[in-house]
């Protein structure tokens, strides 16, 4: 049994039955207090999907935490800034009517959810570093269009290891 603190019960009360639908697990909710019954692993990953909704992640962004090759990641923005004025970084970050953000999240295939001073970010583990380091590089002052840069070039370099899995015949190439 894992039990957790919330603080959005509503958020959460309203994804249990996904959640308990999706992974086979018992939640019970009494107030701020959640309580998991299930298999160890199950605990562990529906205790993930909890932190993220109550986060501020959208129940499906949070239930693809299920599959093992989706991570979470937050970064906290002070730990990467010596700026005092934290709105101006969250600003950057998000983007006129959030194409930055939004730039970031369809290059990386990354969910980005900002929440006061914390940023949070779920994505398949080849993208997660690559993600972080586009979200870092803002926060301590990169041009976005570097950054814009920097995703493209990792998305190629990805496409072709995936594409080019050593299984061609040289001869066919021909």
């Amino acid at each position: 049994m894992h039990t957790l603190m919330i603080e959005s019960p509503e958020k959460i009360k309203k994804a249990v039955p996904l959640i308990e639908n999706k992974v086979k697990v018992r939640i019970s909710q009494k107030g701020r207090s959640i309580e998991i019954k299930g298999s160890e692993l199950n605990e562990f990953l529906v205790a993930k999907i909890i932190q993220a909704i109550d986060f501020g992640f959208d129940t499906e962004d949070a239930l693809t935490l299920v599959n093992p090759d989706v991570i979470l990641n937050f970064i906290n923005i002070k730990d990467h800034t010596r700026k005092k004025n934290l709105r101006e970084v969250r600003s950057r970050i998000i983007g006129t009517e959030g194409r930055v953000k939004g730039t970031i999240q369809e290059l990386t295939g990354s969910s980005i959810v900002i929440n006061d001073n914390k940023i949070g970010l779920i994505a398949e583990a080849a993208h997660a570093d690559t993600a972080l380091q586009a979200v870092v590089s803002i926060i301590q002052g990169s041009k976005q269009s570097n950054v814009f840069s920097y995703l493209e070039k990792q998305n190629a370099t990805l496409r072709k290891r995936d594409s080019d899995l050593g299984l061609k015949n040289p001869e066919e190439e021909n």
